[in-house]
């Protein structure tokens, strides 16, 4: 999952840290994944959260904790774009994890920054004394106009993943930390549950972890126990399905009976983090000729998960409201040469959904999304069109429902949204 500066080291780190872990990242899930997987399906039945919605009919929609800064994306757009409405979870993004315990991210941004009237959920300006201001009232405001909309707190992140090993030392203290946190009386009716997305366990992502196949499970058993069956527990995970990649790194399977869904962050494949290229669509939906990496597709990933003995209903799709690109391109067809990243509004290599679809059109498909040649840069992201194309693979597969990176990426009437069915 995307936090500031997310991309800028990635390759160069992952490749250096990856080298060190060596063949301890080799080691696959074993073949007795998928039985002991029914047998922990069987107890995590009284384990888990009762649902709302079937399974299908989730959509998830992170909301950034930053997004109140130059984006000026605040719980109020949620509302006005229609997002609300069809919006069954938000996950908030990101709360920190440091010396083992979870931690608040910008409490200022959470808790105590005033909203005008203008900017409020319920049109009223905040007061100088109330209890509670920040993004949290909003999201307590948004609730009240809709009663089934659950939010869950995310801790982790690409930039705040690196506490989880100390975390995963002892792991009832970190769960006790994050209850305590979570469920404070200040703010215990915003939030239904909690969300890990720790990049990544016993692999690498800005950082390396070397804390073991089993320390994901263990995590996961520890806050299901302190959370209970009342709070929703869910993960976002890695999407590499590649052999010896980070799925077999960490005991995704094992883990499964403790979460109520995974979220596989099926987009980020590829970026111009490889400043060279080859151009290629960041979130493919299936493989297609010349793909420069095989397995680096959305179905890769649900089949390997699904392969382990994760039920299909415990994994969502995730799209990205967002593109990734190149500049320095001649080729209009992926798989072209580049000089270096596209510009972006925020950073290099990287835009919203909602600048891309007027700055560089979409001017072809692949693999079951888009991409965008004008001038020299180069494009893809999604579109309401291939959105529907992976609704219709999400249908198909029994898949949970939906997730997405991140709501300020969509138009101001929630263009991507309204595609997610």
């Amino acid at each position: 999952m995307q936090t500031p500066h997310r991309s800028r080291f990635r390759a160069i780190v992952s490749a250096a840290c990856c080298a060190v872990l060596g063949a301890g990242l080799l080691a696959g899930a074993g073949a007795s994944a998928t039985a002991a997987t029914s047998a922990q399906e069987a107890a995590a039945d009284t384990e888990a959260a009762p649902r709302t919605k079937a399974a299908g009919s989730k959509i998830i929609g992170y909301f950034t904790e930053w997004g109140t800064y130059d984006r000026k994306y605040y719980v109020k757009n949620i509302e006005t774009s229609g997002s609300a409405a069809r919006l069954t979870h938000i996950n908030y993004a990101f709360g920190n994890v440091t010396g083992g315990k979870c931690a608040m991210g910008d409490a200022y941004a959470a808790t105590d920054r005033a909203y005008t009237a203008a900017e409020s959920v319920d049109g009223k300006a905040d007061t100088w004394d109330q209890p509670l201001r920040g993004n949290f009232n909003q999201l307590r405001e948004l609730k009240r106009k809709h009663p089934n909309l659950k939010v869950l707190w995310s801790f982790g992140g690409w930039t705040w993943s690196a506490g989880f090993g100390e975390a995963a030392k002892n792991p009832a203290a970190f769960a006790q930390s994050c209850y305590d946190l979570v469920e404070n009386s200040q703010w215990a009716d915003v939030f239904d549950g909690i969300d890990i997305d720790w990049e990544y366990p016993n692999a690498c992502g800005a950082t390396c972890d070397t804390s073991g196949k089993a320390a994901f499970r263990n995590l996961m058993q520890a806050l299901r126990a302190k959370f209970g069956p009342k709070n929703l527990v869910t993960a976002a995970i890695t999407a590499d399905a590649t052999p010896g990649g980070k799925i077999d790194a960490a005991d995704y399977a094992g883990a499964a009976p403790y979460v109520d869904w995974y979220n596989p962050m099926t987009y980020d494949f590829f970026g111009a983090w490889d400043a060279a290229g080859p151009t290629a669509p960041h979130s493919p939906l299936t493989s297609y000729s010349g793909i420069p990496k095989a397995d680096n597709h959305s179905s890769a990933t649900i089949a390997k998960l699904k392969g382990l003995g994760i039920p299909a209903s415990k994994l969502l799709l995730g799209i990205g409201f967002y593109g990734r690109g190149w500049t320095g391109v001649t080729q209009s067809a992926p798989g072209g040469t580049a000089t270096g990243p596209a510009a972006g509004t925020y950073e290099q290599g990287i835009d919203d959904y909602k600048v891309l679809k007027a700055k560089c059109p979409a001017t072809g498909t692949v693999a079951g999304t888009a991409y965008a040649k004008c001038g020299s840069d180069w494009w893809s992201y999604d579109t309401p069109a291939t959105i529907a194309t992976k609704m219709n693979y999400k249908n198909k597969q029994g898949l949970g429902g939906t997730f997405f990176w991140e709501l300020s990426g969509d138009t101001a009437s929630g263009e991507l949204i309204k595609a997610i069915k």
